[in-house]
C-alpha cells in the first residue's frame, strides 16, 4: 500500500505541473475516498494555483444535495454504479468553477459488498467543462483488492492518473490501469 501512496503523491506532483502548464482548475468529490484525493492534492505546494475545491458526499442524500446527483438514479442504477460516477463529476464541474473534476465511489470494506458490487468495487468519474459550460464525462469500474487503505491508495491512484490523462487529451476510461 505505501506504494500506491508514494504512487499518488507522484501523480498529484504531476498533476499540479500540467494543471498548471495548461491553466486547468480541479474539483474532486470523493464517497469512499472521503477527501484523501483532495488531500494528495493539496499535500503538493502551490496546489492554490489549481485546486478549486473538493466536495466529500460519504451518503446518497449528500451526493443529490451538493452535486445534483438525481435521488431516483441512485435508486435505479445503485450508489456505486458508473452512471452515479459520471452524475457525481458532471455535479462536481457544475458546481465549481474548475474546469476539470474526478469523482469516486465504491466499497472500501471490509464490509458493505454485495454480489453486483463486492468490496473493492470503485466507480471513478472524470469531467471536463467545456467553454460553453457543458461537462463532458468519462467513467470506469475498477476492482482493487485487499484491506480498506489498499482500496482507497489504488482508488486514488487511479483518480489522479486520469486526470492527468484528461489533460492530455486521452480518454481516462480506457487508459492502462492494473485493476
Amino acid at each position: 500500500m505505501a506504494d500506491l501512496n508514494e504512487q499518488a503523491a507522484l501523480a498529484a506532483e504531476i498533476l499540479g505541473s500540467l494543471a498548471l502548464e495548461g491553466r486547468h482548475t480541479i474539483a474532486t468529490a470523493e464517497s469512499l475516498t472521503g477527501g484523501a484525493v483532495s488531500a494528495a492534492i493539496t499535500s503538493v505546494a502551490g496546489a492554490s494555483q489549481w485546486f478549486e475545491r473538493g466536495f466529500v458526499v460519504y451518503t446518497a442524500r449528500a451526493k443529490s444535495e451538493m452535486l445534483d446527483v438525481p435521488p431516483e438514479l441512485i435508486e435505479k442504477e445503485g450508489v456505486v454504479s458508473l452512471a452515479v460516477a459520471h452524475a457525481m463529476a458532471r455535479g462536481a464541474a457544475a458546481r465549481s468553477t474548475a474546469d476539470l473534476s474526478v469523482a469516486l465511489t465504491g466499497v472500501a470494506g471490509p464490509t458493505g459488498g454485495t454480489p453486483e458490487t463486492p468490496v473493492g468495487t470503485v466507480c471513478i468519474g472524470w469531467g471536463q467543462k467545456l467553454f460553453d459550460g457543458t461537462v463532458v464525462t468519462a467513467a470506469r469500474r475498477i476492482n482493487v483488492p485487499g484491506s480498506r487503505a489498499t482500496v482507497i491508495a489504488g482508488a486514488k491512484r487511479v483518480a489522479l492518473q486520469g486526470l492527468i490523462a484528461l489533460i492530455k487529451g486521452e480518454n481516462p476510461a480506457g487508459m492502462p490501469c492494473e485493476f
